[in-house]
Parts: structure tokens; C-alpha cells; sequence
């Protein structure tokens, strides 16, 4: 348990007694091509309680992912995360107690850190009075600011597919719906790879022609995702970033190969190394996880594989206020 030092500011301080959950999906960014811009919203769920506290302590509750090695005190992303958005709104807290039911995978590439803002300052947002409250866009803007890009924040506030772009310091994003029969299914591996370390794998440039490829294959993953899944495959086809990360995550990279070789669209989950791919239909995931069931056995027996095949979660971020 901590105590929260008080500090000198006219900031107003919010209700004590207040208690509300929230529930934020896992995500998928880059999706192959969409490189910083395309994010998928997924229904593997980790969830939120904040209650306020007049006592000035942090009490800090945590289960599931993480649980082992996580802070519980103000250095935790959430905490942090709260503090920055309260202070934005110009209220702070004075105690809290926080319970973290953790789903997602950590260090995966299923957008752990990007649930964790998001559900930090969509609660932040739902302690302050109506009058003070912000819309979802503002939630955006700051999730986007404390993670560096809005990929993954996006369609875990707004769920479905996100479509994501940056002007100077404004981050935009705009919520498409996902054709009924696309069926997400992960390969999540046993070992953890860091987004720094994944970035800095990247070339600080790519040819004129790779960008052309990439623009062409992003345009058409849209329009596969929205309206035509049998494009899927082609349209999940990626020159901008994939082939310079395989090394670090050469597990999943041979069974990228191997699923697109078999006709399936297999892309690295964000940063990686979570496989994920966009089935056709459950009969085409079913044979997804059978193809991967198969492939890893024979061919990474050091590795364990967590197979699951989710749906694309509609709704995004979801607060509920309990009432006393």
C-alpha cells in the first residue's frame, strides 16, 4: 500500500467513493501491410476497476498476465496514465484502489501496454463531473500522445478496424466495419519481444518501389477486411517491415511462411512475435489451427504455442459506473 505525497496545485480533486469498470479489447496493428495505421480490435478482454479514495493510499490489486512482475504502486502504466489524464483535465486524485484483471498477453504484440492507456484515461475521464467530461476523440489524442502512435489505441477504444493517420501533433482515426466471416486466429508464443527492440530491426529508409507495393497491398487489405475476405491473402502481403524482424522471431517468421505458403493470410501481430490469421469462415480457421497444431509440432517442439481464434470485438473500450 502507498501513500500519495501531496503536492501544491489547484487542481480540483475528484469524488471520493466513485467506482466504475472497464473493459478494454487486445489489438492487432500493422495487420501485414498497414504499417502504424491499420489496428484490428480483438475479443481477449482485460478489465479495469478504479475505485476513489479519500485516504490518500493506493491500493493496487493484480491477477493474470503479469501478475508476477508488474509494480503495484504510482510507476505502474495505469497509475501514471490516470495521473497524466486527470492533470489534463485539470482535477487530480487523492486515493485509489485499482484492481487489474489481466488477459492479454504481455510482450506479445496484441497491444498490451495500448489496453492498459486506454482503460487508465477512459477511467480517468469517467471520474470527473459530466461538465468536465471528454469524447472518445480526446481519449484518442492522449492515448496516441503516452503511446507514441495511434495503431493500437484506435481500435481499442473504438473497436472494429481502425484506420489511423498523424498531422503534425493531431492523431485521427476513423472506425471501418469488418466483413462478418473474417475470424482472427493467434499463435502466441512462449517468448516475448519488446516494440523498441522490434523497431529498431527497421532500415531508417525503404525503396520508392517497396513503398508503392506496400501503398497498393494496404488499399486492398482494406477492402478485403470490409467487403471481399477472399482478397485477404494478397491483401495481407507486407514489404515494409516483417522480413526485417523474422531474425528476432524466427519461430514465428517460419510459421508465417508456412501458413502462406498453404493459402492462409498469417501476418506478425503488431511487433510480433503473436502470429495472427485472418480466416475465411470457421471452417478456414479450424484448418488454420490445424495447420498450426501440425507445423509447430514437427517443426518448434522448444517453443509452446497458445492457439486461440477470437472475434473482432465491435464495441471498443466499455465503462460502467457502479452506483451506490
Amino acid at each position: 500500500m502507498e501513500t500519495t505525497q501531496p503536492t501544491a496545485t489547484d487542481r480540483t480533486e475528484v469524488a471520493a467513493g466513485q467506482r466504475l469498470t472497464v473493459r478494454v479489447p487486445g489489438t492487432s496493428a500493422n495487420l501485414g501491410p498497414g504499417y502504424d495505421s491499420l489496428g484490428l480490435a480483438l475479443s481477449i478482454y482485460d478489465t479495469l476497476t478504479v475505485e476513489t479514495l479519500s485516504s490518500g493510499e493506493l491500493e493496487f490489486e493484480l491477477s493474470g498476465e503479469g501478475a508476477e512482475t508488474l509494480p503495484r504502486d504510482s510507476s505502474h502504466l495505469v497509475v501514471r496514465a490516470i495521473d497524466l489524464a486527470l492533470d489534463r483535465l485539470g482535477f487530480q486524485r487523492n486515493g485509489l484502489k485499482i484492481i487489474a484483471e489481466n488477459v492479454n498477453p504481455h510482450g506479445r504484440g496484441l497491444g498490451s501496454s495500448a489496453s492498459a492507456v486506454v482503460a487508465a484515461v477512459t477511467a480517468a475521464n469517467a471520474m470527473v463531473p459530466d461538465e468536465a467530461r471528454q469524447d472518445r476523440d480526446w481519449i484518442l489524442q492522449l492515448t496516441s500522445e503516452i503511446e507514441g502512435h495511434p495503431d493500437n489505441v484506435a481500435p481499442a477504444i473504438f473497436g472494429g478496424l481502425a484506420l489511423s493517420w498523424q498531422d503534425s501533433e493531431q492523431y485521427s482515426s476513423t472506425r471501418a466495419d469488418v466483413a462478418a466471416s473474417v475470424v482472427p486466429v493467434v499463435a502466441v508464443p512462449d517468448f516475448e519481444l519488446s516494440t523498441e527492440t522490434a523497431r529498431g530491426l527497421l532500415p531508417a529508409s525503404v525503396g520508392h518501389h517497396a513503398a508503392a507495393m506496400n501503398s497498393g497491398r494496404a488499399a486492398l487489405l482494406v477492402h478485403a477486411l470490409t467487403s471481399k475476405p477472399e482478397l485477404l491473402l494478397p491483401g495481407t502481403e507486407d514489404y515494409l517491415h516483417q522480413s526485417y524482424r523474422a531474425e528476432a522471431m524466427r519461430p514465428s517468421a517460419n510459421l508465417i511462411s508456412s501458413l502462406r505458403s498453404a493459402g492462409f493470410a498469417a501476418v506478425v501481430s503488431g511487433a510480433g512475435p503473436t502470429v495472427m490469421v485472418l480466416a475465411n469462415g470457421e471452417a478456414e480457421a479450424a484448418a488454420v489451427t490445424a495447420h498450426i497444431d501440425a507445423f509447430t509440432s514437427a517443426n518448434t517442439p522448444d517453443v509452446a504455442w497458445r492457439v486461440m481464434t477470437l472475434a473482432v470485438d465491435v464495441e471498443g473500450a466499455r465503462v460502467e459506473v457502479h452506483r451506490r
